[in-house]
């Protein structure tokens, strides 16, 4: 390798550990030309920002080759129907609402669309091989234990004297869109406690529970990852976000089962075989494996935000949603629905579904959720969304986009799957996948960015890993 481009592998690499480090950091106040309600914001698009013109020389020169997989393909037959649906979408031609057009609407909406294929297309081209991926997994620990370092600062700020909620505000808002939640929930760097609740597992529990499956040590420290699952469950607790909390969780409990039936049977066999002479082992451990969910249930009751799940009068579905908090979301999703009703083909453009939310709003919503009328409120000036992509997608790309984006998704799945009969790093990281794939795709229901870099960095490394899969057979 020649000095030159050995000078420009190494100042990739660089850039990319920066991406990796700064994705936590998901509303960066420092962004130009984006209004004050833009709040997707990843800093790290600013490392990408230069990496990404350096890996497209490097690839004129045949130095590192375009990440051309059937996931590329698919993303890339994704994003042209979405500019081809946006493009058609201005014949639709809304009655502009709060002062905002179709085109400045779509504008924005595309932007967010080049920021996720920002990071897919990066994960993708910087990890062809084993090295590569270790690399990145290494780096994306360290901005965890950045996260977490954040994290325990809050929780010191919320919990403790030691520190002035005011005094640590403004440090937060030095790099954040956003002061510290006032309800005392732990949100670390990002905008508020259920994005970090999302990057948690969607990106960092998938790693270290695959790790922990595997027996896989990705520093020098033995007992680094161990740590780092604990924490990261502690701060998802922390949160008090109850979709994070479910998916977590739930996804960790089917995973296992999926791929862990060897761990449990020799847990089960090692738990009865031994049980007449360690019984007073088995019998703590019990205890405190009791006393564990006890102390995570107490803890999260405090909260009425998550106690409604199960503590309710509702007589209906509808006053139910409205107990828990989420009539808001579930109207939305229904305005956005009206609008792939009226174009069930093509959708009516990207970022323009909040043209048609207000106008086909439930009726139940109107006067039982305060969220609604705050809203409706002719004082107020956000811009609806669907809070959901998958009906996001259905109303602003139609069948066309929606089922491109599906098949994209199955395609990241198969490039996880082909790893699991694998030994050593590689069942580790198909692991690792197939937990990232499953919370994503629960993720997104709660969701509607694509700029989200979480959603796009675990399955990028699997597509730019399945590259030398291919070549090898």
């Amino acid at each position: 390798m020649s000095s030159s481009s050995d000078i420009s592998h190494r100042i990739s690499r660089w850039l990319w550990a920066a991406a990796l480090v700064s994705l936590p950091v998901t509303s960066f106040r420092w962004f130009p030309f984006l209004g004050e309600t833009t709040y997707v914001r990843p800093l790290a698009l600013y490392p990408l920002a230069i990496l990404l013109p350096l890996l497209l020389i490097q690839s004129i020169r045949r130095q590192r080759p375009f990440p051309w997989t059937g996931s590329t393909i698919l993303l890339a037959a994704f994003a042209a129907a979405i500019f081809a649906a946006t493009s058609l979408g201005v014949l639709n031609d809304p009655i502009p609402l709060r002062g905002q057009e179709y085109f400045g609407r779509a504008v924005r909406a595309l932007v967010t669309l080049v920021i996720g294929l920002a990071f897919f297309l990066s994960a993708a081209w910087m990890n062809r091989d084993e090295a590569e991926v270790k690399f990145t997994l290494r780096w994306m620990l360290a901005g965890l234990g950045l996260d977490l370092a954040w994290c325990g600062l809050q929780a010191v700020t919320f919990y403790t004297p030691l520190l002035e909620k005011e005094m640590v505000t403004h440090w937060q808002l030095a790099f954040s869109m956003r002061e510290l939640v006032r309800t005392n929930r732990i949100s670390g760097m990002a905008y508020e406690p259920s994005w970090l609740a999302g990057q948690i597992v969607t990106m960092y529990l998938p790693i270290l529970f695959a790790a922990l499956m595997t027996n896989t040590r990705l520093t020098r420290t033995k007992w680094l990852e161990p740590v780092l699952l604990a924490l990261s469950t502690l701060t998802l607790l922390a949160t008090y976000s109850r979709g994070g909390l479910l998916i977590g969780v739930g996804i960790a409990g089917l995973v296992f089962l999926l791929v862990g039936r060897g761990h449990l049977r020799a847990a089960w066999t090692w738990f009865f075989g031994g049980f007449r002479r360690g019984w007073l082992l088995r019998l703590a451990m019990i205890a405190a494996v009791i006393g564990v969910l006890t102390g995570a249930a107490l803890f999260l009751g405090q909260k009425n935000y998550f106690k409604r799940l199960w503590d309710t009068s509702a007589d209906s579905l509808s006053e139910y949603l409205t107990d828990i908090n989420a009539g808001g979301r579930s109207a939305y999703a229904t305005g956005a629905l009206a609008a792939f009703e009226e174009h069930p083909i093509l959708g009516v453009g990207l970022g323009a579904s909040g043209f048609w939310i207000y106008d086909n709003l439930p009726d139940w919503t109107l006067t039982t959720v305060p969220e609604i009328a705050k809203q409706l409120n002719p004082q107020n000036r956000l811009f609806p969304n669907p809070k959901n992509l998958y009906i996001r997608l259905l109303a602003e790309t139609g069948l066309v986009g929606f089922v491109l984006f599906f098949v994209f998704l199955f395609s990241t799945l198969a490039d996880s799957l082909s790893h699991l009969q694998q030994d050593g790093l590689r069942r580790f990281l198909g692991i690792a996948a197939l937990f990232a794939w499953l919370a994503i795709g629960l993720y997104n229901v709660t969701q509607d960015s694509l700029a989200a870099p979480n959603i796009w960095v675990i399955p990028g490394i699997m597509a730019g890993l399945s590259i030398n899969v291919t070549e090898k057979q």
